[in-house]
């Protein structure tokens, strides 16, 4: 029986519910209904419950999210999701920036960057941290500074914690043959395809228009897929971010936002502009802030002789409303990777504060722990993307993050380790049309091409 993940409206009301209680909403009414019917929690890490829901219960919760959608909560005035909205929170919000310049090389390295941390954390997304920490521990690779082996592995604790399905048979050391596919890749592709369609002045209709084009439905996730179910029921953007769509906050609008930092070298506000007319497709908020925190800090890396990985951060807040939940997790990350020598306990703490309340691919949780592991990496490579990684979560979207910005402050390809890169062999995989078994050159030099391409004015690219 095919049950389609992240869609069925009976998964989709625990996940409503729980997105109730973090922004504050009093759902305790439409949360008794629910319970009184029949209904479940949410599925605790798959994207769908073991079977379908009666189709009474299927049509009590396409009416619960709809008066779930219309409660309003104290937390919506400081957390907005429009662009001047945000601007007006953001005290140190950045100026525009002369132009900046980014190597070949520099991009090379960040697509590499991105690709090695994604790889590393593929095989144990999902996972426990618990998990994670005895596979790893169980091949003396803690923390994980090589790729995950299955060699050595007692057979109990395979069984106990088994790989990613879908990602060990090629993302363990021992079956790695270039880059798999991964939808922490694909994005990055269709933003390039997305800039040379429509270039840097692009809408939020035309990275709906790319999807629809190049984005194979099952290719998606989370808010991804709602957003492309409500564009082919007729629903526009911004709606699409909307309705019925409890994932609105979770972490897809971040994996999707290095395009904009690495075609707007030196300029944060640009990137983070760039970041939101994309983001708002699918997500609001939070959700959106998690990608424009991304894109500054990229972007704040990306030109030579970039400031260190501290200001880069600080670079990021400041398109980030102050007030608003994941400015505050992000503050606190970095307080507390300066606090402790050991990136355990960093973990240990973000995990005791966000899991209680948070589903695994949350934005909130995620982008603090990509600015803990920057933080206590220093802009080491293997440090920053081995931390990261150890945190669990969404360990394959956070390990993409944070090599990224890691390769950028690298500098170039030869700067990261072979052992790292080697098993790539310039290729990657992908159902984007066009960019299958692509190399990782020829990524950074068509990403250079958008990055040097003359913009149309900021009050023409403002949506």
């Amino acid at each position: 029986m095919l049950r389609l993940t992240w869609v069925q409206p009976e998964d989709l009301v625990g996940h409503e519910l729980r997105q109730a209680r973090l922004d504050g909403r009093d759902a305790s009414a439409v949360a008794a209904r629910w319970r009184a019917a029949g209904g479940g929690e949410a599925p605790p890490r798959a994207g769908a419950s073991p079977g379908p829901a009666s189709p009474r219960l299927r049509r009590l919760a396409e009416d619960l999210l709809d008066e779930l959608a219309g409660l309003r909560g104290p937390l919506a005035d400081a957390e907005p999701t429009d662009l001047g909205r945000i601007r007006a929170l953001c005290p140190d919000w950045p100026s525009p920036r002369p132009a900046a310049t980014v190597s070949p090389a520099r991009l090379e390295a960040a697509w590499l960057g991105r690709a090695v941390g994604c790889l590393l954390g593929k095989p144990v997304e999902k996972l426990p941290l618990t998990g994670i920490r005895r596979l790893g521990r169980a091949t003396g690779n803690w923390p994980p500074v090589a790729y995950f082996t299955a060699r050595g592995v007692p057979r109990d604790l395979l069984t106990a914690y088994p790989w990613n399905r879908r990602s060990a048979p090629t993302s363990l050391a021992e079956n790695i043959d270039g880059m798999p596919e991964d939808d922490d890749l694909n994005h990055p592709l269709l933003g390039l395809l997305l800039l040379q369609r429509h270039g840097r002045a692009f809408t939020t209709d035309d990275v709906a228009r790319v999807w629809l084009d190049e984005l194979p439905p099952g290719r998606t996730f989370t808010a991804e897929r709602v957003a492309q179910r409500n564009l082919l029921t007729g629903v526009e953007p911004p709606d699409t971010a909307l309705h019925r769509n409890p994932f609105r906050e979770w972490i897809g609008a971040l994996i999707r936002a290095d395009v904009h930092g690495w075609t707007n070298p030196g300029d944060p506000a640009a990137a983070a502009g760039q970041a939101h007319r994309d983001a708002t497709l699918s997500h609001t908020a939070n959700g959106v802030y998690a990608a424009m925190f991304a894109a500054a800090v990229i972007a704040t890396a990306a030109p030579a002789g970039a400031p260190d990985v501290h200001a880069c951060l600080r670079a990021g807040l400041a398109v980030v409303p102050p007030g608003s939940r994941l400015a505050g997790a992000v503050r606190h990350a970095v307080r507390l990777a300066g606090a402790h020598a050991g990136f355990d306990t960093v973990v240990d703490e973000l995990h005791a504060v966000h899991s209680p309340a948070h589903h695994w691919v949350h934005a909130v949780p995620n982008t603090a722990l990509i600015a803990a592991a920057l933080t206590h990496g220093d802009g080491d490579f293997t440090g920053s993307v081995s931390r990261v990684v150890s945190g669990g979560w969404d360990t394959d979207s956070n390990g993409a993050t944070v090599g990224s910005v890691a390769g950028l402050l690298a500098g170039s390809p030869a700067a990261l380790p072979e052992h790292w890169t080697a098993p790539l062999k310039n290729r990657l995989a992908t159902s984007v049309g066009g960019f299958d078994g692509t190399g990782f050159d020829t990524l950074a030099h068509l990403t250079h091409r958008e990055a040097t391409r003359p913009c149309p004015s900021p009050s023409t690219s403002t949506p």
